[in-house]
């Protein structure tokens, strides 16, 4: 049997980078990673700002995690090998088990990911996740940024419409589906001040069973002049949940969750069909389906976006089995 050092030195960190155009808000998601109330310890965060330190050490060091700092350049460019020691060296000597990277505005994910999928990185690392922050005011004017703007979207697993607040409410649902349309591959989901839930950053690909919480974020009020702000607020977020003892029609459920608008962002929980029961981890267009042990009835949770809850639960009773 392997000694317990050796398995921790055999497992691969992972890495989360935090991508987004310059002013887009990788520094305000980070600062709110920081201040969840989970374990950081096993994190080491690597700033770099083009220029200047990008978030206060003492934060970092306040949430139990390590900081490396680059401050002389972009990441993807001149310090591409200093990227590339500086992670061999994390991984000497702090062995994390979760690196998130904040890249500079300026960096551009394809090039960043040769420096993980180079030895020895290869061997010791994986990239779990790209986390890119999109300005709402950016996507409107999207055909002026050229490559790099597109790089950081289309290689995101996860995309932030951040700043909804700065615009009117009507055109949150339309840049959702026309970011769905550009980038199908991506979940998105519409922030205010990068606010979303722990698992929605955290969960990979195979979801854990943690269920959705109540998000004290979506009913903070939101800061700034009134005439900086458009129509959009907090209120704007809305949840609810369905719960059923019978069993749900699997043909049923699965058109159900493939036709969700991209409003609902969020789905989670167990469903319990007649054979077997599954966890259900949506979020941002993209739906998870793994087995579960089965707990005798279907909970699933709901976030979205200026929707009709009422309506949406309507059509999942339709699913379930009556006879």
């Amino acid at each position: 049997m392997d000694h317990p050092t050796k398995q921790l030195a055999d497992r691969k960190t992972d890495v989360l980078l935090l991508s987004g155009f310059l002013g887009a808000g990788k520094t305000t998601l980070l600062k709110r990673v920081l201040s969840w109330e989970t374990d950081l310890s096993g994190t080491v965060v690597l700033v770099n700002e083009f220029g200047e330190v990008g978030i206060d050490g003492a934060l970092l060091e306040d949430a139990g995690s390590d900081v490396v700092e680059l401050t002389s350049g972009c990441i993807c460019c001149t310090l591409s090998n200093d990227l590339r020691q500086a992670l061999i060296r994390i991984r000497e000597e702090f062995n994390p088990r979760r690196v998130i990277i904040e890249s500079s505005g300026v960096a551009d994910p394809t090039a960043v990911l040769p420096v993980l999928n180079s030895p020895p990185l290869s061997a010791t690392m994986r990239l779990d996740k790209i986390v890119t922050v999109l300005e709402t005011d950016v996507w409107e004017a999207r055909e002026i940024f050229g490559p790099l703007f597109f790089n950081q979207l289309e290689r995101a697993n996860l995309i932030l419409l951040n700043k909804v607040d700065l615009i009117k409410e009507t055109d949150v649902s339309r840049y959702l589906k026309e970011i769905h349309d550009a980038f199908p591959g991506c979940q998105v989901v519409p922030t205010l001040r990068c606010g979303i839930d722990p698992t929605t950053l955290w969960t990979p690909a195979t979801p854990t069973g943690a269920l959705l919480k109540p998000i004290r974020m979506f009913n903070e009020s939101v800061s700034g002049r009134p005439e900086d702000r458009g129509s959009v607020s907090a209120a704007s977020f809305v949840t609810f949940s369905f719960r059923a003892s019978r069993v749900l029609d699997e043909a049923c459920f699965n058109e159900f969750a493939a036709t969700l608008p991209p409003e609902v962002f969020r789905m989670k929980g167990p469903v319990r069909f007649a054979d077997r029961c599954v966890l259900v981890n949506h979020v941002g267009g993209k739906t998870d389906i793994v087995p579960w042990p089965d707990n005798g009835e279907t909970v699933l949770a709901f976030i979205g976006w200026n929707v009709a809850g009422a309506q949406i639960l309507d059509r999942l009773h339709g699913c379930v089995v009556r006879r």
